[in-house]
């Protein structure tokens, strides 16, 4: 049997750091520096002018998730993201105790900088989700 191929998930982005810093702390996740440096200011400092915060990166500290990888690219958000990525802050819930702790996750998110875009309650088919924005626009759903 064959284990499955370790991946992260990079985001194109204006501010790398800020992006990335609200995604650590929507996800719990930590920001060590670049190996051979002790702070991001400092692995920054010793980049040309030009590629200064070009760059951001963040682990999940149980080793579990995959890194995340934020780059700054020179075009702003046009459309709907293709992939997002769903916060997972009402598994196995289901009914009003699944929608009151996704509201409490978005308030709290909310707080931190990201925008509550829709609520999507329960059907026959489907439990209640959130759609919300980052700081800087891009889509994801507390689920």
């Amino acid at each position: 049997m064959t284990s499955g191929k370790a991946f992260q998930v990079t985001f194109d982005c204006a501010d790398p750091e800020r992006v990335g810093r609200f995604w650590c702390a929507v996800l719990g996740y930590e920001a060590p520096p670049p190996r051979g440096f002790a702070s991001w200011d400092e692995f920054n400092r010793s980049r040309p002018a030009e590629r200064q915060g070009a760059g951001f990166a963040c682990v999940d500290p149980a080793g579990v998730g995959p890194r995340l990888y934020f780059q700054r690219v020179p075009e702003g958000k046009v459309v709907k993201n293709r992939v997002h990525l769903d916060v997972r802050a009402g598994t196995g819930l289901v009914g009003a105790e699944r929608l009151a702790t996704l509201e409490a996750e978005c308030a709290r998110l909310v707080a931190l900088g990201a925008v509550h875009q829709e609520t999507l309650y329960a059907d026959d088919d489907n439990e209640s989700c959130i759609v919300m924005r980052d700081v800087e626009g891009n889509e994801f759903c507390l689920d």
